[in-house]
Formats: C-alpha cells, structure tokens, sequence
C-alpha cells in the first residue's frame, strides 16, 4: 500500500467525534485536573452537569403532564443536581463518587452510590420509574368526589338539632322548677 492509501484508510478509521461527546470529554478532563481546593467546587459543578446532560434523555420519555420532577444543577455551598423535592445526587467526600440520596421522614438514605454515571443513570431512572408507578396508584386511589344533590339529610341534621335544642331547653325549664319548689 502507498502512503496516500493508508493516510486514507486511516481517515476513515477516524470518525469524527460529536461537539457534545467532545465537550463531555474536555469537562471530564478539566475535572479531573483539578486540584485547588478552592477549584473543587467547580469540579463538583461540571461532574454535576456531566450527569444532568447523560439523565436528559431519561427525563425526554417523561409525559409533560407529570410533574413530579424539577431537575437541575444549585450551586450552592454544596452543589446538588436535583431530581424532585427529596432526592437529589451529591457528590461525595472524594469529589468523584457520585451519591444519589432521597430525604425521608426517617432521614437521608443513600440510593445509590458510584464513580461511574451509567450507574447513577440506572439508579435515577429505576427511582423515577418508582415514583410514576407511586403516582398512578395516587391518582386511582383518591377519585374525585361529586358534590352531593340531595338535601334531605341537612333537613334530618337540622331537625335532629331543634329537636335537641328544644329538649334541652324543657329540661332546664324542669330543674329550674324542681330546684325552685324544693326551695320553697
């Protein structure tokens, strides 16, 4: 083969990367170089969007009309990447290890926890499959109820109150004579 023809071949060998796949690559290594504490958070913050942009196209299947999840990045004195109101993903002590937490009225319970994102993607979308299911049963076990037509019953209530109120009101009439003839 002549020089031409393997310049050629491996041209072909090298498919040209995305922008995205490339811009991915560059934070990570960006990432990672950093060392500087007072860089770290930074770090934090682009592993954090690092995850948020491999989670879009879980949250693309998501119906419109479910509004269960508000997913995205705070920064602030700990960045979050926030997938409802009670879990989000943190990252841990080593600034590399990703953990998905879930707040409850027991406390904070680690969901899932990894240095590898296709990992917090499973555990993101398993966690997001439960809260769907958690909302069907919700919305089928809480009908909404009809206004009721019928008056009769506040008619019984009401007159079950005179009658009440009509008998408690001999009654004091009756001791108050009692009470006074026992007096005289």
């Amino acid at each position: 083969m002549s020089d031409a023809q393997n310049t050629a071949s491996e041209a072909r060998d090298m498919r040209p990367t995305r922008l995205r796949d490339a811009l991915r690559q560059a934070r990570i290594e960006a990432a990672d170089r950093t060392g500087v504490v007072v860089e770290l958070r930074d770090a934090e913050v682009a592993r954090l969007e690092i995850l948020n942009e491999a989670l879009d196209p879980l949250f693309a299947e998501v119906p419109e009309q479910i509004d269960l999840f508000d997913r995205g990045v705070s920064q602030g004195e700990t960045p979050r990447l926030w997938i409802d109101v009670v879990a989000h993903v943190v990252m841990g002590r080593d600034k590399r290890i990703y953990r998905f937490v879930q707040d409850t009225r027991f406390g904070r319970i680690v969901i899932a926890e990894s240095h590898d994102v296709p990992v917090i993607v499973d555990a993101v979308t398993g966690y997001v499959a439960r809260r769907m299911i958690e909302r069907e049963h919700a919305m089928v076990a809480t009908p909404v109820a009809e206004p009721a037509v019928e008056k009769k019953p506040r008619r019984r209530g009401f007159g079950s109150f005179v009658l009440g109120f009509v008998l408690g009101a001999v009654a004091l009439f009756g001791l108050a004579l009692y009470a006074s003839l026992k007096n005289f």
